[in-house]
């Protein structure tokens, strides 16, 4: 029997998630590997998985609970042994005394593709929660600024950070691992986790590219970053081993929580971007690239001018940012030629996106003031990382732009292609409204 048909059948039940687990694996509730929590007032609790009250082509709870029950029958003991990809998780709950540890599968092979985002652009929501829920989550208490006293388990735990490939590791746990379904549709996929009783890790080959800009201590972290970009290591590896305060003066170094070094990582090597931007001429044609991926529309205008960015994000009713709305909601951040000194609004989408435009423009060698126009439609039905922005944007800039000779021609364009209509864009976006009215010196020279 199939989980929707289940849901359809519990639908009147109060405790439908938990019947849906019972039915099809008892035994995972008796030993408490999984379980359900809910918050006040949620709409899960009042859809049951079966009406579709939160507009989303699928319902994001069933197919996190599939994956999870799949991965249960591998995780019948507290000693669990695979191949990390490699992979490392800091928290953020608690801080500056966080949960720190590695993310291993209960399986042996390559299992580089389960933490490499870079390589996963076209791949399925189902197969990117199949990934998250196999990636057993070891935890150890650690505080952030005496990380280098912590002992043996963080010191494996950053090992594995630097390593170049998969990893053999045991993974001996004080508990099986159990994981939580969050019954909310905004929650990403996890993996399930136990506190760690000892952790060994087998022969690790570092990057020696990350393993030099590790042992130099008087290397500032920004240094290391774009040092690293430069030398062509992916960004999510440098990612893991900022958040395992790898780079740095000796005395200053710290653990940084995964979802802040994502951002701060993208946001420093962009930066660097931006600065070689703007020794570059201007492009001199307007240009839309695009990319379609997971119901998210990204359409990307550059226009002839100097280097500036705004990015825009449109999340329908129901989508994570617009849960209970009843219309859709638009969200903008900018910045001048000058940069910014505060964090955007929308978060570490906006450092994703900057730093993917940015990518082609120095590639290019060209400047172009940028803007970033996003639809989350229904079907994105959960949240599944900034990557998929990055690599979004990323997979437009691989396209052959469609090129324009006036911003009015461009954006009659954008508009066929979105369904959100073009004055809404106009009204949210700074940038866009400056592009529009104000006039340049130029266009009156161009004009005569």
């Amino acid at each position: 029997m199939t989980l929707p048909r289940i849901a359809s059948e519990l639908a009147n039940s109060d405790n439908w998630l938990t019947s849906i687990i019972r039915q099809v694996n008892h035994a995972a509730l008796l030993d408490s590997q999984i379980s359900t929590r809910t918050r006040q007032n949620s709409q899960c609790v009042l859809c049951k998985g079966a009406r579709n009250l939160c507009g989303k082509t699928r319902c994001p709870l069933l197919i996190k609970v599939n994956y999870f029950l799949k991965s249960v029958p591998l995780m019948s003991s507290e000693d669990i042994e695979g191949s990390s990809p490699p992979s490392v998780f800091i928290g953020r709950i608690g801080y500056p005394n966080v949960y720190v540890g590695p993310l291993v599968p209960p399986i042996h092979e390559d299992t580089s593709l389960f933490d490499m985002p870079e390589q996963w652009f076209g791949k399925s929501i189902d197969e990117i929660v199949g990934f998250r829920s196999l990636l057993i989550r070891g935890k150890h208490r650690v505080n952030v600024n005496e990380f280098m006293l912590a002992g043996k388990i963080m010191d494996q735990t950053r090992e594995l950070a630097l390593a170049e490939d998969s990893v053999g590791i045991e993974l001996n746990l004080t508990k099986k691992p159990s994981g939580n379904i969050f019954m909310d549709d905004d929650v990403q996929p996890f993996g399930p986790s136990a506190p760690i009783r000892d952790l060994n890790v087998g022969n690790t080959r570092f990057d020696q590219r990350v393993e030099k800009a590790y042992y130099d201590t008087d290397l500032k972290a920004t240094e290391a970053v774009r040092d690293l970009y430069r030398r062509g290591v992916l960004v999510s590896r440098i990612q893991k081993a900022f958040s395992v305060g790898a780079f740095g003066l000796e005395k200053k170094r710290r653990l940084v929580p995964t979802r802040w070094s994502i951002t701060a990582v993208d946001d420093i090597i962009s930066k660097s971007l931006m600065e070689q931007v703007k020794t570059f001429p201007e492009i001199d044609e307007y240009r839309v690239y695009e990319s379609v991926y997971l119901d998210n529309v990204f359409e990307i205008l550059m226009i002839p001018a100097p280097w500036s960015y705004e990015s825009m994000e449109a999340w329908y009713p129901g989508t994570t940012w617009n849960p209970n709305g009843t219309s859709v909601v638009i969200y903008s951040d900018n910045e001048g030629y000058s940069g910014r000194t505060t964090y955007a609004q929308i978060g570490g989408c906006y450092y994703s996106a900057r730093l993917a435009t940015c990518e082609q423009l120095v590639k290019e060698r060209r400047q172009a003031t940028v803007i970033v126009l996003r639809e989350a439609r229904p079907g994105y039905i959960m949240p599944i990382g900034v990557w998929q922005v990055r690599e979004n944007v990323r997979n437009a800039m691989r396209q052959k732009p469609d090129r324009f000779n006036s911003l009015q021609k461009s954006l009659k364009f954008i508009s066929s292609r979105l369904e959100i209509p073009m004055e809404q864009w106009i009204a949210q976006g700074k940038l866009l409204r400056q592009a529009l009215f104000q006039k340049r010196i130029s266009d009156f020279f161009s004009a005569s």
